[in-house]
């Protein structure tokens, strides 16, 4: 007989178990409900979208596109694409179901898996998670400014306090080109100093030279010109308004004028937030407007913005920095003998029934469930056995502070609300 055939995970995807999926849902609980006082409603977009759909929004020569996509023909022949990041389906459905008939600004929050095929390293994974947002219809710096307070008050409600605020303007299709201009002139003379995929980028999008990662392009840009000095009026008012509004929100922030973002669909406000607790992969969160892609996807001309934070990088912050949780059981029923295990059971099933978490011995020695219990740092175990029945009463015991005692049976439901729910 043949040896069962062994399965592990595809490299570059991982297993989220507990402990840690605590401290995800911790995250996702975090954020839906920070999130709705600010308005935003939950929208979920399929994982699989029309191939046309990214490089259309992304951009055919971002690596992304190039690189990254998982694509596939389906059985019909048309090109299929996993979703390598939220905003594209979120603005798809809001063109498609017209949504922008409603007031604005409509605004909307998202929570899943995103895929790309890139080298696997902290923090990044082929499949990886994304908690984000999107709002639609409004144009003003006070928007811009609120969606960055909102990031903040998120991650500082998470315990999260050495973080850093960087913004910048990459203009709009007024005053992008004569930027665009400016930087293939300095690049000019330095294309043998670049890496390939920026020698490339040097005709088909320079500004992504900016955010190369590649020590040799980091060194060749410096003294490379500045977008900020190439806003048109509308442009640079309109950051100095966002600026203006994270000073009276009390955001520290920097300028940082080679943080172009790595997608074609941005236009003017882009900022992110970075930490140095994760090695060189800094981003915690980032986003920007986007003003142009709701056109482009066949709605009406319509302003937005949006932000996604990455679920590995910001668990592993958590963990780094000590901000974790793991819930364990309120009470623990410990029973001997068959008449003592169906009453422990049914005792169990009412104090469920109050939305405590419950845990029952099942089977074993009395010293072996105890043994459990203890293990799954229960709060209260409570211990039932045949002279427990006979008597009404059964002993009870705190294993937080080792206080005990008896309480009768026909109490026990009073003596745990008044201890364990508030």
């Amino acid at each position: 007989m043949s040896s069962p055939q062994r399965y592990n995970a595809l490299k570059g995807v991982q297993d989220i178990l507990p402990p840690d999926i605590y401290l995800w849902q911790k995250v996702e609980s975090a954020a839906r409900k920070i999130f709705a006082s600010y308005g935003f409603h939950e929208i979920k977009a399929p994982i699989i979208e029309s191939t046309a759909l990214f490089t259309r929004s992304i951009g055919e020569t971002t690596d992304i596109v190039e690189k990254e996509m998982y694509t596939f023909p389906d059985k019909a022949g048309r090109s299929i694409t996993l979703r390598p990041e939220g905003t594209a389906p979120v603005v798809r459905a809001y063109v498609e179901h017209h949504l922008h008939t409603l007031p604005p600004p409509q605004k909307f929050f998202y929570s899943g898996p995103m895929f790309r095929y890139e080298r696997p390293q902290k923090g990044r994974f082929r499949q990886f998670y994304q908690i984000g947002v999107e709002a639609f219809g409004v144009a003003s710096a006070e928007l811009d400014g609120e969606i960055i307070s909102m990031l903040r008050v998120l991650l500082e409600n998470l315990g999260l306090r050495e973080l850093n605020f960087e913004v910048n303007s990459i203009g709009c299709e007024e005053c992008r080109p004569s930027y665009r201009n400016s930087l293939q002139d300095f690049f000019s003379a330095r294309l043998d100093d670049l890496c390939p995929d920026c020698t490339r980028r040097y005709e088909s999008n320079p500004l992504r030279i900016l955010d190369c990662k590649v020590e040799r392009c980091i060194e060749t840009r410096k003294g490379a010109p500045k977008v900020t000095d190439f806003l048109c009026g509308e442009c640079r008012d309109h950051f100095e308004g966002v600026r203006s509004i994270l000073r009276l929100l009390n955001i520290s922030h920097v300028v940082n004028p080679n943080m172009v973002r790595g997608l074609d669909y941005y236009t003017r406000t882009t900022f992110e937030v970075t930490t140095e607790h994760l090695g060189s992969q800094k981003a915690v969160a980032a986003g920007g407007r986007y003003d142009r892609l709701v056109e482009e996807f066949g709605g009406p001309s319509t302003p937005a913005i949006g932000f996604a934070i990455g679920m590995e990088r910001l668990t592993a912050l958590l963990k780094e920095t000590g901000v974790t949780e793991v819930p364990s059981p309120q009470v623990f029923v410990a029973s001997i003998g068959k008449r003592a295990t169906q009453e422990g059971l049914l005792l169990a099933e009412r104090f469920r029934a109050k939305g405590l978490w419950v845990e029952v011995g099942y089977e074993g020695s009395l010293r072996s469930q105890l043994r459990r219990a203890d293990k799954l740092a229960s709060h209260y175990v409570f211990i039932m056995g045949d002279d427990e029945l006979l008597s009404g009463k059964m002993q009870w015991k705190d294993l937080r502070d080792g206080s005990q005692g008896e309480v009768e049976i026909t109490q026990a439901e009073e003596f745990v609300s008044s201890r364990l729910i508030r």
